[in-house]
């Protein structure tokens, strides 16, 4: 189901997909700045959830900073392409699925706690599937924001601030993984978080501040489903590089404009032999085209071996499993 957007729906989508105020009313901030009301606001993100225009008002974690997770992938008969994704979907972690054009065609990223977690689940789809599991875990992200302006005069993605992972304290796993499962559309969603989990509304508003100045919150505000808002031709692109030339070259990249995410990831010998990742999200195919043309040209990468894998369907889109059963909300 979906509505098309009025302005006070794009301004509200493009305005706040990260900084939501850490208040204890973010909401009557956020309608003070459209010039609605609290009420409104809060009305208007329960349709735009219900229409699968936005997956849930939280947070994302920045890859491995809580939990681990990789990025994989199987070969699956075209016979066979519904059955293995749902096999692939119903591991616990498995938190987005889609099927790309390639061999390799379905796709999809695993999470958990740890990174025994991850491994145990793509042990479990080999077991089901019977299919090779290509495993491609993170080596360094250069942007993971993905935001998604809807307005020419949107504010550009931030720049990734430096990690540090030792600001993480015990009892943060439960706050992370109610921000990756997403707020209450609620008028004091921190205090219906704080009383879910036995805490006060001050001491959560306390430690997301300390999560997001850490970076280990890459980013809190409104989720966006971008196929819903007309980004519907979507590509992973990944460059055939040497290793070492990833450090110089994925931060260009990353600036690019039409660049979503970019990231190094470490190649499968043999078999996969691609080391830097990027997505475009565009409202058609050669618009996608036409992006990564002008970004390879413009970062060296003209005459390098890229593959652009079309997105066909997404399976599955959720946040990621960064607790375990006994520490979430």
């Amino acid at each position: 189901m979906w509505t098309s957007l009025d302005e006070i729906d794009r301004r509200l989508l493009d305005g706040w997909q990260r900084d939501l105020p850490l208040v204890p009313r973010p909401f009557a901030g956020i309608g003070d700045a459209l010039g609605i009301g609290e009420a409104e606001v809060l009305d208007r993100l329960a349709r735009l959830h219900e229409a699968g225009a936005i997956s849930r008002v939280g947070g994302t974690c920045r890859p491995n900073a809580v939990g681990a997770s990789t990025l994989a992938a199987v070969a699956a008969p075209g016979s066979r392409i519904e059955e293995v994704a749902a096999a692939i979907g119903a591991i616990a972690g498995v938190n987005h699925s889609y099927l790309r054009e390639d061999d390799w065609n379905i796709w999809f990223v695993a999470t958990g706690p740890d990174r025994v977690h991850v491994a145990a689940g793509l042990t479990e789809i080999r077991r089901r599937t019977g299919l090779r599991v290509l495993d491609c875990p993170l080596v360094r992200p250069f942007n993971v924001d993905l935001g998604f302006p809807l307005m020419e005069a949107s504010r550009p993605v931030p720049p990734p601030c430096r990690q540090d992972p030792g600001a993480l304290e015990a009892g943060d796993r439960p706050i992370l993984a109610a921000l990756t499962a997403g707020l209450p559309l609620s008028a004091s969603p921190f205090g219906v978080l704080a009383e879910r989990l036995g805490r006060t509304e001050r001491a959560i508003l306390a430690r997301l501040r300390r999560l997001l100045d850490a970076g280990i919150v890459s980013r809190l505000g409104v989720i966006v489903r971008h196929r819903a808002l007309g980004w519907r031709s979507n590509a992973m692109t990944v460059w055939q590089i040497a290793p070492a030339d990833a450090a110089r070259i994925g931060p260009a990249l990353a600036r690019q404009p039409g660049i979503t995410l970019c990231y190094q990831r470490r190649p499968v010998p043999d078999v996969w032999p691609y080391t830097l990742y990027c997505m475009v999200h565009a409202r058609s195919r050669t618009d996608a085209l036409a992006i990564l043309d002008r970004a390879a040209r413009a970062v060296g990468l003209g005459q390098t071996p890229r593959r652009a894998l079309f997105s066909v369907r997404c399976f599955k889109q959720t946040g990621a499993m960064v607790a375990r059963g006994e520490e979430r909300a």
